[in-house]
């Protein structure tokens, strides 16, 4: 893991240029503080700030160079092995052992098409000076950021936004859709746009290419065929497992010592369980955040058992204090880039802070599964959704009783829960989140206009097939790797995502509805895949926590509470009428809207740091 930095500018001049790079990255300086290389032609200046994880020798620094290409690289290739054999048996050599050099050499060989062979987490630039063309990428799922400032045919990149603001393209106008998708829906991104109008993001998935004749995007992967099927459940439950074990041999692929973060919920337990039931020699060190007082949520009990059947473990707790989330927010929200839309990532800020303190470099976490493996309570409503929309009435009753039964909702709760799945049988994902986006809160900005900024899919052959795909792509996944990935770099950690393997999430989209969840439980053919090898207490747990924190409430009353102060300074663009109402409701007492109240305060305080530009 490390960051990239590069200008490709012939009216900016090179002793500007390389100024502006070493500015760069010298802002991004967490993302790697092994290495630090720069390499610069005509017009053309590239930049790398390195964290060594594969090949720890100097020859594998980057910027890396091969027959007339130069490449920058952040994240990790986990089948470079497998690639280089295939690459040798083409005739190449390589003088490294790095998947650096694989990159590199699959890219002379195959051209743009060899992303379609990398099984990994990616953003990558190639300058390849015959064809004075630029080409970068970015992985299927966004794992790794790449953003950028064009201007024509100028384009200026990074792995972070603030080390974009050296940048003379720079400015800092808002993007209010964004600040609107931010406050309404909670999402950090959306496509290819940022909270800045002047910095885009190559989407997941895509490659950009800059070239004499323009700046173009294009897709090289998308979950699109949706073909079902036909095996038994028991052969799916096989070739899942299957295919799970073979993501995390890979995704255990260091040449430094990797260790996992440890929640207690079936998703990370089943990582660090596959780990040690893999036969993983020697101590593996676990990682979790706790909190303790009413009303918190502490998992050390499922935690524990975990450490209990695979006595290897070595596990490492730590629950933030009042002072230390007060101290810590600002540096939290500097790496976050945008202003974060939940408190749920300064736990996870200490959680990286923890790991860096015992010296980890590389950790596994469990982002992703919930997204395509229905483990979100909203995925009943779609499932009921489509008993509904096939006239199976029975059956849709029959299913909303026992959902609601193992929610433990009364009479009042299952008549909303099937309100709510009629609604979601008449309406596509789209109607579903604009309704949502209209009418959930309060709707803060100055605006008649009554267009919804976004649009969604409706792929697949069923509602909980389209909800899942916008999970995975619009709505619930980018915000997680962006915390993922900003977290875990502030302390110059890697983080990787094993569930997010896109053999593994093709395969679970080939999956009918039933495979995947149930009325009685989600994720089911995660948890008999992990049978006997997660503990019994895990596999049989129908609660869904998520990354609970008491932020929203409890810290914004606490240590957070300047956040809200009477002085806050609203911007012009949002309504202070409503934005009164709101914060003196909730300063007197009033809960209900407390995440929207979170939103608001960071966003304001976010851009009274001059939208996080200064510490």
């Amino acid at each position: 893991m490390c960051g990239i930095a590069g200008i490709l500018d012939f009216e900016l001049g090179l002793d500007a240029s390389k100024r502006l790079l070493d500015g760069m990255l010298h802002t991004q300086n967490h993302r790697g503080p092994d290495a630090f290389g720069t390499w610069n032609g005509q017009g053309v200046v590239l930049g790398h700030n390195r964290l060594s994880i594969i090949d720890l020798s100097e020859a594998a620094n980057q910027p890396m160079e091969f027959d007339g290409l130069v490449l920058v690289f952040n994240g990790e290739v986990y089948n470079y092995i497998e690639i280089r054999r295939e690459l040798e048996q083409l005739g190449h050599t390589f003088k490294t052992s790095s998947d650096t050099e694989v990159i590199l050499h699959a890219f002379r060989e195959w051209g743009g098409g060899c992303v379609s062979k990398f099984i990994g987490m990616w953003a990558f630039a190639i300058w390849d000076e015959r064809k004075r063309e630029l080409f970068a990428s970015r992985d299927r799922f966004g794992i790794k950021p790449f953003h950028y400032i064009q201007s024509g045919n100028r384009i200026h990149f990074a792995s972070e936004v603030k080390s974009l603001k050296h940048s003379p393209l720079f400015s800092d106008g808002l993007n209010l859709n964004q600040v609107s998708r931010g406050l309404q829906m909670g999402w950090m991104c959306y496509g290819e746009e940022t909270y800045f109008s002047c910095v885009k993001n190559i989407p997941a998935a895509h490659n950009l290419i800059c070239s004499s004749e323009g700046v173009r995007l294009e897709r090289y992967w998308d979950l699109s065929s949706f073909v079902k099927s036909d095996e038994n459940y028991e052969t799916k439950v096989d070739r899942f497992r299957e295919k799970f074990l073979e993501s995390i041999r890979l995704h255990l692929r260091s040449d430094v010592p990797v260790a996992s973060c440890l929640s207690g919920g079936i998703d990370s337990s089943s990582i660090v369980s596959t780990v040690q039931h893999g036969g993983h020699k020697g101590t593996y060190k676990t990682f979790s955040i706790y909190y303790e007082g009413k009303g918190d949520v502490d998992e050390r009990s499922f935690v524990n058992e975990v450490v209990l059947k695979y006595p290897q473990l070595e596990p490492h707790y730590y629950s933030p204090t009042d002072n230390e989330i007060s101290e810590a927010f600002d540096r939290a929200l500097y790496h976050c880039d945008f202003p974060a839309t939940g408190s749920s990532f300064m736990s996870q800020y200490f959680l990286m802070q923890l790991i860096s303190r015992n010296g980890v470099k590389v950790v596994l976490d469990g982002q992703g599964a919930d997204e395509y493996l229905g483990g979100y309570m909203h995925t009943y409503y779609r499932l009921i959704g489509d008993m509904l929309g096939s006239f199976s009435f029975g059956k849709a009753i029959g299913a909303t009783n026992r959902v609601t039964g193992n929610l433990g909702l009364g009479t009042v709760g299952k008549m909303t829960h099937f309100g709510k799945s009629i609604l979601n049988s008449m309406l596509s994902e789209q109607q579903l989140y604009g309704l949502e986006y209209k009418n959930y809160y309060p709707f803060l900005l100055n605006s008649t206009s009554d267009a919804v900024p976004f649009e969604l899919s409706g792929v697949g052959q069923t509602r909980v097939d389209a909800f899942l795909y916008n999970l995975l792509f619009s709505t619930s996944l980018p915000s997680l790797l962006h915390f993922e990935d900003r977290n875990s770099m502030a302390f110059s950690i890697e983080s990787r995502v094993p569930f997010l393997d896109h053999r593994l999430v093709e395969y679970a989209f080939s999956l009918n509805d039933s495979d995947r969840i149930t009325p009685e439980t989600t994720k089911r053919i995660l948890r008999d895949a992990m049978k006997g090898i997660i503990p019994d207490s895990i596999y049989n747990r129908k609660d869904k926590k998520g990354f609970v924190t008491p932020g929203e409430s409890k810290w914004l009353r606490g240590p957070l509470s300047r956040l809200v102060a009477t002085d806050m300074k609203i911007p012009e663009f949002l309504n202070k009428e409503r934005v009164g109402k709101l914060l003196s409701d909730y300063r007197n007492g009033d809960n209900s809207k407390a995440t929207l109240v979170w939103r608001l305060a960071v966003l304001v305080d976010w851009m009274a740091k001059g939208n996080g530009k200064t510490l």
